[in-house]
Parts: C-alpha cells; sequence; structure tokens
C-alpha cells in the first residue's frame, strides 16, 4: 500500500525552482519522494535517515542522490494517517550544520501547525 505525500508551501515552491536551476537534480529528488511514496517507513539509509535534534521523535530527512554540487535535503514526518508530510526543502552544501539549525525549528513549526489543522478537519467531520 502506498503512503500519500503531502507537502508545505515552502516544499512546493523550492522544487518548482530547484525545477528551473537543475533539472537533472529535480528528476532524482522527484524519483526519491516516489520511492518514499512506494515504501513508506521501511525505507533506509541511503535515501531516508532519522534527525535526532529535533522535538520530533519521528523527524526524518530525504536525502536524494544530485546531478551535481547540491546536497538536497527534505525533512518530513510519517503522520497517523499514512501521509509522509515534506514540510521543509533546501540545498545544505557548503552549511551542513547551519542548515539543520534554521530547517528544523522551522519544520517542526510547520508540522504542528499542520497537526491541528488536520485534527480540526477530523473534528469537523465527526460534527
Amino acid at each position: 500500500m502506498e503512503w500519500e505525500i503531502l507537502m508545505t508551501d515552502q516544499v512546493e515552491a523550492f522544487l518548482n525552482g530547484l525545477y528551473a536551476a537543475d533539472p537533472d537534480t529535480h528528476r532524482l529528488v522527484n524519483q526519491a519522494i516516489l520511492v518514499l511514496e512506494r515504501n513508506g517507513p521501511a525505507e533506509g539509509r541511503p535515501l531516508v535517515d532519522s534527525i535526532t535534534a529535533s522535538q520530533i521523535s519521528n523527524m526524518k530527512e530525504l536525502r536524494p542522490p544530485s546531478g551535481g554540487r547540491t546536497e538536497i535535503r527534505i525533512l518530513f514526518v510519517f503522520d497517523p494517517w499514512r501521509s509522509a508530510v515534506l514540510l521543509v526543502a533546501g540545498d545544505k552544501s557548503g552549511q551542513w550544520h547551519r542548515w539543520y539549525r534554521e530547517a528544523i525549528p522551522e519544520a517542526e513549526q510547520l508540522y504542528a501547525t499542520y497537526l491541528k489543522e488536520r485534527q480540526g478537519e477530523i473534528g469537523d467531520e465527526r460534527g
């Protein structure tokens, strides 16, 4: 059974920019997302790795191969509804630690907002 892939506006904008700037890497990222959709939490290294510095215990990063000098990373979480929620995407090349210091808190906030919205939708369906 495939997992639903959801993405924030930030991830969508990043991928659109990547397509314009580096179509080869964009293709590799899309292939990685398709593997994630197919395999879900069973997918591991080297494509998926855990993020230990997050307050969200199951935050992970998608680590697609690149077509050049980029180091694309996408922080994501598997939610309770069988979705992989792609939260923050970026190119961490040349800024290994700084990228995580900025991206992890942003991803945590986006996931908290997503959960509130999703739980509100479920409450509306029951109401």
